[in-house]
């Protein structure tokens, strides 16, 4: 994969890599085509596996890296990371408060945002895409950041930061579209929707390549801005979420670390 996307220009190789997570999120809801439901069990692990990817990235793939580029570019690493990081999690705080959304397992009148009379299937979908706007800002940030030429910056960690996203676009597509069919909208429409929630990534991944190719100098505070934006995702609902059923949460809790070991060897082994 390394071998293939080194070819094209860093907005292609982000574009590339935003439709691969995109289509991972696809194959998520595609399940809805093979079952009406999931065990809670296992849809509660993987959503904890999600959590443990996402922090893993957050770290290896964008922090570790912003640190690093801002010592090379003689910033203050620490002052750096810390006005990016907050940056992007006041961010995702603004989206909440304003984007009408409703999280998994709630019901209308439970939403956030912004009132209105938008339906509960509207809603859902809306809470997972805000979801994936910081998954696919990261992932253009991480190709935009190959082209500085800084050591911190390589082609294989922007690869394994757009293969852990992909992995955990996963239960984030079978969590949309298992509820929507097991309140009795059709198979196609209910993964139509499903995989919509995806959408955004190569939009959000190409902006965040095309934003740092033009401002390099903001590069470590990009990079730092998507981990605190994707933190906030993680605290804010993958994890209550994933443990909201108290007789799982020892198997999530294991689920979550087994998500972020696999991030971390992806990412120390391709970056």
């Amino acid at each position: 994969m390394i071998d293939f996307i080194q070819q094209y220009p860093p907005v292609t190789q982000a574009l590339i890599a935003t439709l691969f997570t995109w289509g991972l999120t696809a194959a998520g809801a595609a399940l809805v085509f093979l079952t009406k439901s999931v065990n809670p069990k296992l849809m509660d692990s993987m959503l904890g596996f999600a959590a443990g990817v996402m922090i893993a990235a957050s770290f290896w793939s964008l922090l570790a890296p912003a640190i690093a580029m801002a010592e090379q570019t003689g910033q203050i690493p620490w002052l750096t990371a810390v006005i990016g990081f907050m940056a992007g999690g006041v961010f995702m705080r603004g989206v909440d408060l304003l984007l009408p959304h409703l999280h998994l397992n709630l019901e209308k009148g439970q939403d956030e945002g912004i009132k209105t009379s938008w339906k509960r299937t509207t809603l859902l979908v809306l809470a997972i895409t805000m979801h994936n706007i910081p998954e696919g800002l990261a992932v253009g940030v991480a190709f935009g950041a190959v082209a500085s030429g800084l050591p911190s910056a390589t082609i294989g960690g922007a690869v394994a930061l757009a293969i852990g996203i992909g992995l955990q676009n996963l239960p984030e597509g079978t969590a949309i579209s298992m509820p929507l069919r097991r309140e009795g909208m059709g198979r196609m429409k209910s993964f139509l929707l499903g995989q919509a929630s995806g959408v955004v990534e190569p939009i959000a991944g190409v902006l965040g390549a095309l934003f740092v190719l033009h401002i390099q100098k903001i590069l470590p505070y990009a990079l730092s801005f998507a981990a605190g934006a994707m933190i906030f995702v993680v605290v804010e609902e993958l994890i209550p979420e994933s443990q909201r059923n108290e007789k799982n949460i020892d198997i999530v809790t294991m689920a979550t670390l087994v998500g972020f070991s696999v991030m971390m060897m992806l990412d120390v082994a391709l970056g």
